[in-house]
């Protein structure tokens, strides 16, 4: 009986983790942190999105808000310093996203500076973002 119960709550884990299928007449934009930071799906168009690990949007020009987390490293703070966590936003507009086709969407960062990429299905670079605002954490 127990190795059912474990079993179910596994399953009911993996199950919630799992991203929708993509809709065809949709373009699709998967996120994609560099190691040991956090990137989240914000805003479409200023709307809120729902969920945080990815956009899906119609055809066209959109702009994506997302939040970039990350630590920079005592190198670029200066000797002794504890990492300083940053929490940041990131805005990219893009005029040109095509149903059925998934791109992604990569941040990271150079010392106190992020930066945020999107990259298309034959991972060539095709925009590029800028901050929007950030604060230590």
């Amino acid at each position: 009986m127990r190795m059912l119960i474990t079993a179910s709550g596994l399953l009911l884990i993996s199950a919630c983790s799992t991203l929708p299928d993509p809709d065809p007449q949709q373009a699709w934009i998967d996120l994609a942190p560099h190691a040991d930071t956090s990137l989240d799906a914000v805003q479409v168009d200023d709307r809120d999105w729902q969920d945080a690990r990815y956009f899906e949007v119609p055809p066209g020009k959109h702009e994506l808000t997302v939040r970039y987390q990350f630590a920079v490293s005592p190198s670029n703070i200066g000797a002794g310093e504890a990492p300083l966590q940053r929490d940041c936003q990131l805005n990219l507009s893009f005029a040109d996203f095509n149903a059925g086709e998934r791109y992604r969407l990569q941040a990271g960062s150079t010392g106190f500076h992020p930066w945020v990429k999107l990259y298309d299905e034959r991972q060539q670079l095709i925009g590029q973002g800028s901050p929007a605002g950030c604060q230590r954490t």
